[in-house]
């Protein structure tokens, strides 16, 4: 039997929402176990993201420094943001982020790997992309504002979030995952193995 996850859904007897924000809610589902006995599960209701790691000429990682006010710490990240629009090409929402949050462009793409940020609290996926062949984006820098507004840019080699990472010093989780998985990649197959930008992704359907 091969090691993959399948879909599977239990069934839901009644659900209600009791929060709704901005971009996310919580919501209250029972669900009907395979006992026959009704358990309630809330969790996070989350629209998608995606993320990118960017390689510039010299094989390092376009990373950036931005205040999370949950976790009470400025952390080293990758650009990455919120699918706002159902069924939104995830490429398209990668691509853009890119530009608003590096002023970066890139030639080259791949999907890196995809996941499950919280899967016992919350049902957001991500799409972490490979961008390479990256130069400066045309036109005028996005305006950015919030936290985004002192954002720090660097240019890391892989080798240094990897140890990052696994020294305890790295936390974000696109940015862990994306630097173990391109370690992985081109310890293994290599980059051409990757799956193409436009792979399907079932956790998040999108229009072509």
């Amino acid at each position: 039997m091969p090691i993959q996850d399948t879909p599977e859904e239990w069934p839901v007897t009644a659900t209600t929402t009791p929060f709704t924000g901005n971009k996310t809610s919580v919501r209250t589902d029972e669900v009907e176990m395979p006992d026959g006995s009704r358990v309630k599960r809330d969790y996070q209701v989350h629209p998608g993201s995606v993320a990118v790691l960017a390689l510039d000429q010299d094989d390092r990682v376009l990373v950036l420094r931005q205040y999370r006010h949950p976790v009470r710490q400025r952390l080293w990240e990758i650009p990455a943001g919120l699918l706002d629009v159902p069924g939104e090409n995830p490429l398209h929402a990668a691509q853009r982020e890119l530009y608003e949050e590096a002023h970066v462009k890139a030639e080259d793409w791949r999907v890196l790997i995809d996941l499950y940020t919280s899967p016992g609290g919350c049902d957001e996926a991500v799409r972490i992309f490979l961008a390479r062949e990256i130069s400066v984006a045309e036109g005028e820098r996005f305006e950015v504002s919030e936290e985004e507004a002192d954002m720090e840019l660097a240019r890391v080699s892989l080798e240094e979030l990897v140890r990052g990472a696994l020294a305890g010093e790295l936390h974000n989780n696109c940015l862990v995952t994306g630097a173990l998985a391109l370690r992985a990649a081109l310890s293994g197959d290599g980059i051409d193995a990757l799956r193409p930008a436009d792979a399907s992704w079932p956790a998040r359907p999108f229009d072509a």
